[in-house]
């Protein structure tokens, strides 16, 4: 079984079109003998292949009671050591920090840049980020950095909330970077759930974290693709957020984890309900240990509090509250994206129907109105767009851990130097034509390319009246929830008891369908034996076998009816939802049709934070003038750089390559040169002509020679990343007039050359 097969291997994949061709049926055996002796094979394999099934079916369901009973249902791949336990802290929750051993023959750095592996809350267990080598854990410790694990229980603290969450994984974050104190800042790994989890955190507590990488992180709930994103009509369709609030009061105050694990399935029919076990039947020689290792995390859900799921609803799925700056603390304190002030590496996928790009991206387009914006606030923000995989195998592909993890945890400090602004991650197959390719790692050249705002909305789109569609199903949400617990809710909560809630998730299809092949199932006494002898005495058929031919072609006609099945399921889902929520009458009634166009409702403007972005980018000015070589060099290379389009690995490792040997130019720490960029690159934001004249005086203070290291320096580093764009040529040819020997007054420089402008 591929990795590919493994994303396949549940409804997270994304959408699959229909079998590109049908297997076809090798002509029939004129031979009456060789038909007989062709299907005498096919019967045999067929009913070994069965009793393998079965067996394979019954290691599962005794690996999922086992599950069930452990403490800590966790699929990771690699040792660890407990190292905090959010059950002690003042506001407990059930949450880990967990430290990562190495394997054998792998060495980590403690002075490294430290990665934290946040998984997802989202019905499952905890590993999936390190549930096999090649993975985020393990490209993390194949880079020689520390790596550690948050995970959680599978049941959750009384009264623990979404903020008690963010307040622990806050906490983790501080014990990491008390442990190296040697090394930058954390760089956060949030996959899903737990992307918008470590976001809202980062948010509360921006001096903490490092770089942050969210793959499949849904910020923005009401983006998405007229007829390819479904599920974000789910909340709309079941009439608001009152469903989970019944879901809860059933479990007695607690949400039972296999209502998402169901929903998720619900998306792929075909996979759910015929391809993944096909799949193993048909491969069952090859692909047990594979099937194995994913339902032992997929196979598992775990619980919420009625709190948690309530918020994660209200606030997130029907209220799209944090790509708006909408959500507060208890305290007060509103939780805002433009707090954060580390880069944001977004990593999505055109083929991930669970978090489709638009979710991944929309909250740019929600709290930002143009590029200086973004500039203005600090934040460097960076998207991945790939083409193929599914939800999960972003998480959980090995082609995906050994080429976009690989290279984004390689080129982390890269990531970490970008000067604010929005940039896309692209990657560059390398050929023998590559320039300077033993200068970037792997098979790839990591470049990141200069983006605008316009190109998220592109992506995005931006539909007025689906705003106001799902603006409605927002209100009229909040109106039936206060019915229900008004006059449902506390009758209900008096009659649950525990003993209702547990035998009500014990029913649930997802858990049955897990137990009824174990080994409480009377009638599969004695499977693992036989299918120990069918191992002695195995005979697969040949592929060319008519018989099996036969079995594929069915089962290709069964995908595809499911497949029809969900196509015409959805655009119905859709059309209800537009229509319902699309009435004049019904959004009169709940008061959004009034005299004044409905506008989207975007994050509001924050006076006193633009203000004192103002100021300290202003004063910057009066520094233009302050410094020597290093800020000569990097301001003049920050001009040569926002000519073309991008920067990518080769010229990042040249330029620290040439700092590190050179006798002038100090050796900075990560955090001083990061340091050093922004402030460059914000003189030359805010004044281009004066910032570039200014390095005359910086250059008068160096020592006599020192301008023709720095321009060859310069001129090496540009030339790395290979062609250049005419307006890098223009510039770098500015430079090389403007870089004149021996200590030549300011007056002379500023006058001599042509002005720095664009």
């Amino acid at each position: 079984m591929s990795d590919e097969n493994i994303a396949n291997a549940n409804p997270n994949k994304g959408r699959n079109p229909a079998p590109a061709h049908q297997p076809a049926l090798l002509p029939m055996p004129l031979d009456p003998f060789h038909m007989l002796q062709q299907s005498i094979d096919y019967w045999v394999d067929a009913c070994q292949r069965s009793i393998l099934f079965l067996d394979v079916l019954q290691q599962r369901s005794n690996a999922h009671l086992k599950q069930e009973k452990g403490t800590l249902p966790t699929v990771l791949h690699f040792d660890f050591e407990l190292l905090l336990d959010g059950h002690h802290f003042v506001r407990p929750v059930n949450y880990q920090l967990f430290r990562i051993l190495p394997p054998k023959g792998v060495v980590t750095d403690p002075t490294k840049r430290p990665f934290i592996v946040f998984d997802p809350r989202a019905g499952h267990g905890p590993g999936i980020g390190g549930m096999k080598q090649d993975s985020e854990v393990g490209s993390t410790l194949r880079s020689g950095h520390p790596c550690y694990f948050v995970g959680f229980l599978s049941t959750p603290v009384p009264g623990q909330t979404i903020e008690d969450v963010c307040e622990a994984e806050a906490a983790f974050v501080a014990k990491v970077i008390e442990l190296h104190p040697k090394a930058e800042k954390p760089c956060l790994i949030g996959n899903c759930q737990a992307g918008w989890q470590i976001a809202m955190m980062g948010a509360i507590y921006p001096e903490l974290v490092g770089v942050m990488i969210l793959p499949g992180a849904p910020l923005s709930y009401w983006a998405g693709e007229r007829g390819k994103n479904p599920m974000r009509y789910t909340g709309g369709m079941l009439g608001g957020s009152w469903a989970a609030a019944l879901s809860s009061d059933l479990g007695n105050g607690r949400f039972d984890g296999a209502s998402l694990i169901e929903n998720f399935e619900k998306l792929n029919p075909a996979n759910t309900h015929w391809k993944k076990a096909h799949s193993l039947y048909a491969k069952v020689d090859t692909e047990a240990q594979r099937f194995l290792e994913f339902e032992r995390w997929w196979g598992n859900p775990i619980l919420l509090n009625g709190e948690e799921i309530q918020f994660i609803v209200d606030e997130l799925f029907i209220g799209n509250n944090l790509s708006n700056a909408r959500i507060s603390t208890s305290d007060g304190l509103r939780i805002d994206l433009r707090n954060i002030k580390s880069p944001i590496l977004v990593f999505c996928s055109h083929a991930d129907d669970i978090t489709p790009p638009q979710q991944a991206l929309g909250w740019i387009t929600d709290i930002y109105r143009n590029d200086n914006e973004i500039i203005a606030a600090g934040q460097t923000i960076i998207y991945c767009l790939h083409k193929t995989i599914g939800h999960l195998g972003i998480f959980v592909s090995s082609d995906v851990a050994t080429k976009e993890h690989d290279k984004f945890i390689q080129n982390i400090d890269l990531i970490e130097t970008l000067p604010p602004g929005l940039y896309e991650a692209v990657f560059i197959e390398k050929t023998e034509n590559t320039p300077h390719a033993d200068r970037a790692s792997g098979h790839h050249v990591l470049r990141f390319e200069a983006r605008k705002l316009s190109d998220i909305h592109k992506l995005v789109g931006d539909n007025i009246e689906d705003d106001l569609r799902f603006a409605t199903v927002k209100r009229y949400s909040d109106n039936i929830k206060g019915m229900y617990e008004t006059f449902v809710s506390p009758w209900l909560s008096a009659v649950v008891t525990d003993q209702s809630a547990d035998y009500l998730r014990s029913q649930h299809p997802i858990r049955i369908r897990y137990r009824m092949f174990s080994d409480r199932n009377p009638f599969l006494t004695g499977i693992s034996q036989l299918a120990e002898v069918v191992k002695r005495d195995r005979k697969p058929v040949s592929t060319d076998n008519f018989f099996w031919r036969i079995q594929e072609m069915m089962s290709s006609q069964i995908v595809l009816a499911l497949n029809c099945y969900r196509d015409v399921r959805d655009a119905m889902t859709e059309s209800v939802f537009l229509e319902v929520y699309g009435s004049p009458l019904l959004q009169a009634a709940i008061g959004l049709r009034n005299s004044r166009p409905y506008a989207k409702d975007r994050a509001k403007r924050d006076v006193d934070r633009e203000h004192g972005t103002q100021q300290r980018i202003h004063s910057l000015l009066s520094l233009s003038s302050v410094g020597g070589l290093p800020e000569a060099m990097v301001r003049a290379l920050l001009y040569v750089v926002r000519g073309g389009n991008g920067f990518d690995e080769r010229e990042f490792n040249v330029l620290r390559q040439l700092c590190n040997d050179s006798k002038t130019l100090p050796n900075m720490s990560q955090s001083e040169f990061k340091a050093m960029v922004r402030q460059q690159h914000a003189m030359l934001v805010l004044d281009q002509q004066q910032s570039m004249e200014a390095i005359s005086k910086l250059l008068d203070s160096s020592p006599v020679g020192a301008e023709k290291e720095v321009l060859e320096a310069l001129q090496t580093v540009i030339r790395s990343g290979g062609d250049m764009t005419v307006e890098e040529e223009r510039r770098l040819g500015q430079l090389e007039k403007f870089f004149v020997s021996s200590h030549a007054s300011f007056h002379r420089r500023a006058t001599d050359i042509q002005v720095f402008g664009d």
